[in-house]
């Protein structure tokens, strides 16, 4: 059961224009055992949000008043950090990027199978669990990485680059702690794609490296030029021997 305790399911809120898919995916999000708000349209959306916070947010791309870029563009100017995964019938890589660049944490091109959409739906929340899970560990309040003037807070999911604070989405951190916990060590796209997004499909690899640029624009002085975390030619990306 997909709960963050037995008396508590994990909260979705869906936004889907058309009806017919809309009860679809969340009479199965519902059959899974999610507890699901489901609207039609952006503004909806966003106001839902904003009032009563889900765990989880699956946004159409196209919908009337504000589409899903929008949505997801005014809640990370709020700081809302809860994840994203957009749906969209369009299948362009420029479309793909953009939602990226936006903060959406995941993506899906219709048409998707349920399957796959429960997939990621699933990878999504375990992160958010994982999350909650360490902020909640007073323990671990100090654990600190540390790799020259960068300086990551697990638990805080905080990351600071010469004493300034950063601003990352949560899957920007989450793939910058997995280079932080392995420096030196080379990745390819697919398995960064399995350790950090939770599951591998053909298509969907540059993910990775837009997340890669994205973090690179906040971390490098020059980005075409890294140095902290680097393309190892034919083989994928590492993260420099901590120093």
């Amino acid at each position: 059961m997909p709960t963050r305790q037995s008396a508590m399911p994990s909260t979705i809120l869906l936004a889907e224009d058309q009806t017919d898919i809309r009860d679809l995916i969340a009479m199965n999000l519902r059959n899974a055992g999610y507890e699901v708000s489901a609207v039609g349209d952006g503004l909806a959306a966003l106001a839902r949000q904003i009032e009563r916070p889900a765990d989880l947010l699956i946004l159409d791309l196209m919908m009337p008043g504000m589409d899903g870029l929008e949505v997801c563009k005014a809640l990370r100017a709020r700081q809302h950090s809860t994840p994203i995964l957009m749906l969209t019938a369009k299948s362009t890589e420029l479309d793909r990027v953009l939602g990226l660049e936006l903060g959406a944490d995941d993506y899906l091109t219709k048409p998707f199978s349920l399957a796959e959409l429960m997939a990621r739906v699933k990878a999504l929340l375990r992160r958010a669990e994982l999350l909650r899970q360490a902020q909640s560990n007073p323990g671990a309040a100090n654990a600190l990485i540390r790799n020259g003037e960068l300086e990551i807070n697990v638990p805080k999911r905080q990351v600071r680059l010469r004493g300034a604070t950063l601003d990352c989405t949560a899957r920007e951190f989450d793939l910058l702690l997995h280079f932080a916990q392995h420096p030196g060590h080379v990745f390819s796209r697919s398995q960064l794609l399995t350790a950090v997004w939770g599951y591998t499909h053909d298509g969907y690899e540059h993910t990775v490296t837009t997340h890669i640029n994205r973090l690179r624009a906040k971390l490098e002085a020059d980005p075409m030029r890294p140095e902290l975390i680097l393309t190892v030619r034919g083989a994928g990306y590492k993260m420099r021997d901590a120093a």
